[in-house]
């Protein structure tokens, strides 16, 4: 409660936060306002707490605009029309303009309302990177529902229990990939309506009352006016790999989803502008295309959109005769694109890269044989995802090129509005910055999450203090460029994509001949890492490591089918009976890469 009233007498006037005469706080009567209110010039007024009895801070005068990502929209409708985006596809390339395709979004706003959303209900898609699915992107969110991407390489069991866990009313599918969803939809409780974008693809349309066609709905609905007003609302979710337990749901807000996409046009980050030609490899269905599909047309950059074309060739294809400018994806792919790209002319100023650790090697490849290094970026689904890159600063500008190239490996520096520490594990205290001292990379900021969607007992993401636990291990230079140094769980990052080792040792262990199990990364040139397992076979018992593979084959996706299988003795152990996978780790070091 607020009570004014003017000074008792001149020069009395208290300070800001000092407590107020008892006369004035408990003031009664009219209310002058000073003039930036509509009172008279030189007029006086204190605003008084009647719980504190002081006069709180001053407070700014701009203008309370919602961040939304509606707002996103109109400014790329207005400003943007002449824009254009190019989707690739198994019949060709097809092109529209933003204009076109803001038209759309609209028109697909009330497709949603025929549909019967609820007024925060889960859109799912089920796609490549595509127009539509940018259009899914803005309409969702923009009408108050909630935008859902369903990771498509997820295997089944995870899919159908992050749909379940979502509560999804409907799923947008493209039909290259309808028959990895359409087995699951019976076990998707929630899920009312399938909605087949045909990308070009000559999958069967199952004859089913949910099913609806994309183009169809299109042309018969009418455009709707967007309007949201609280920016702290949900705008999406995305889900984590579910390498321990199950997929974790993380919830976008508007506020975070906008902040996210003006960290990410940054110069410091990617440098988006009206001038480039922007083509998202990383995919939508991931951590939000890294906010690439928000952040391109927001800056008026035109887009370019794989789709299902995700060969090495048909990318560099791309890249070369659409003149793309800026492109980010992970390494495995970087690595498959280099021969195709080497020596052809090319606009690229900027080649993004995250998920995993860019070798290196592959960086400086790409330096000498495209024209550029590799920018590495650093950040998970839980950061919306990009919290930090590894553009080169500017003191090490004049630097041979060992120092650039070992610059350039680094996670780089936190953009602005996020902030990054290291801890200690075991003493839980802040380590210096000296580059030396590791610890856990702790993280806050606006687009940084606090908790999970309705998480499973125990599952705790942030500390007591505010900060959001990620799971790396990682060093800071003084002036707070990161570098990762090992994870602080046993995961193997294949592709920039993780796989558990639990999950793949309790498949392998439920054999009736396997006594032991441990599974392990082990490098490898073009994934960086891939599964090896090792196996202790019950006494009297033999195996073959194909018995071993067509075991696990039903069980799990088939990226996550281990390389190869080591029968050993008996599983190391540490003091305190758990499996040692670092004596493991330790004794494969140089184990053979298979392709």
């Amino acid at each position: 409660m607020l009570t004014a009233g003017l000074p008792p007498r001149l020069g009395a006037v208290p300070r800001r936060g000092e407590p107020v005469p008892a006369l004035v706080a408990g003031a009664s009567g009219p209310t002058p306002r000073p003039a930036s209110q509509g009172g008279s010039p030189g007029q006086s007024v204190w605003i008084v707490s009647a719980v504190t009895g002081t006069i709180p801070p001053m407070r700014g005068l701009m203008q309370d605009y919602p961040l939304t990502i509606d707002a996103i929209f109109r400014h790329v409708e207005q400003h943007y029309g002449d824009g254009t985006i190019a989707t690739a596809g198994p019949g060709g390339i097809t092109r529209s303009t933003y204009a076109e395709w803001a038209e759309r979004t609209r028109r697909l706003g009330g497709v949603l309302d025929t549909l019967g959303i609820s007024a925060d209900g889960r859109v799912g898609t089920f796609g490549w990177n595509s127009q539509r699915h940018l259009e899914l992107y803005f309409a969702a969110p923009s009408t108050g529902r909630v935008l859902h991407t369903l990771n498509i390489r997820l295997f089944p069991e995870q899919l159908t229990y992050i749909a379940n866990h979502a509560e999804d009313e409907v799923v947008f599918v493209d039909r290259t990939v309808l028959p990895l969803l359409w087995p699951l939809v019976d076990t998707m409780k929630t899920v009312r309506h399938v909605v087949v974008m045909d990308d070009g693809g000559d999958n069967e349309i199952p004859d089913d009352p949910r099913v609806s066609d994309y183009e169809t709905l299109l042309a018969e609905a009418s455009p709707v006016d967007f309007h949201v007003t609280d920016e702290n609302s949900a705008a999406s979710m995305c889900y984590t790999s579910g390498t321990t337990g199950n997929p974790k749901g993380v919830v976008y807000s508007h506020r975070s989803t906008w902040l996210h996409t003006m960290g990410v046009m940054a110069p410091n980050a990617f440098g988006l502008g009206i001038q480039d030609v922007a083509m998202p490899v990383v995919p939508m269905f991931h951590a939000n295309a890294w906010g690439i599909a928000q952040a391109a047309p927001a800056a008026g950059a035109s887009l370019v959109m794989p789709g299902s074309m995700m060969q090495p060739q048909a990318l560099a294809d791309l890249i070369v005769d659409e003149g793309v400018t800026f492109t980010a994806g992970v390494p495995t792919i970087w690595q498959g694109v280099l021969p195709h790209l080497a020596g052809r002319p090319h606009k690229l100023r900027d080649i993004g890269c995250g998920g995993s650790a860019v070798p290196r090697a592959l960086s400086e490849a790409y330096r000498e044989q495209v024209g550029l290094p590799i920018l590495q970026a650093w950040g998970m689904t839980e950061t919306h995802p990009v919290a930090s890159s590894g553009v080169l600063p500017r003191r090490y500008a004049d630097a041979d090129d060992e120092t650039k190239a070992a610059q350039r490996a680094r996670a780089g520096t936190p953009f602005l509005g996020v902030e990054a520490r290291i801890v200690d594990a075991e003493t839980l205290e802040p380590q210096p910055w000296d580059d030396e001292a590791t610890g856990e990379l702790q993280v806050r900021g606006p687009w940084c999450a606090q908790d999970y969607y309705n998480p499973d007992a125990g599952v705790v993401l942030s500390t007591e203090d505010g900060w959001m636990r990620t799971g790396d291990v990682a060093a800071m230079d003084p002036y707070g460029s990161i570098r990762i140094a090992d994870r602080t769980k046993d995961l193997i990052k294949s592709g920039g994509e993780w796989i558990s080792s639990v999950d793949l040792e309790n498949a392998i262990m439920s054999h009736p001949k396997v006594k032991e199990a441990a599974v392990v990364g082990v490098p490898h040139p073009k994934w960086d890492e891939r599964p090896l397992a090792c196996v202790v076979v019950k006494e009297g018992e033999t195996m073959t490591e194909q018995e071993v593979l067509d075991h696990l084959r039903p069980q799990v996706a088939k990226w996550w089918m281990p390389d190869a299988v080591e029968f050993i003795d008996e599983v190391p152990k540490t003091s305190v009976g758990k499996f040692s996978k670092k004596d493991l780790r330790s004794r494969f070091a140089e184990f053979p890469a298979r392709d």
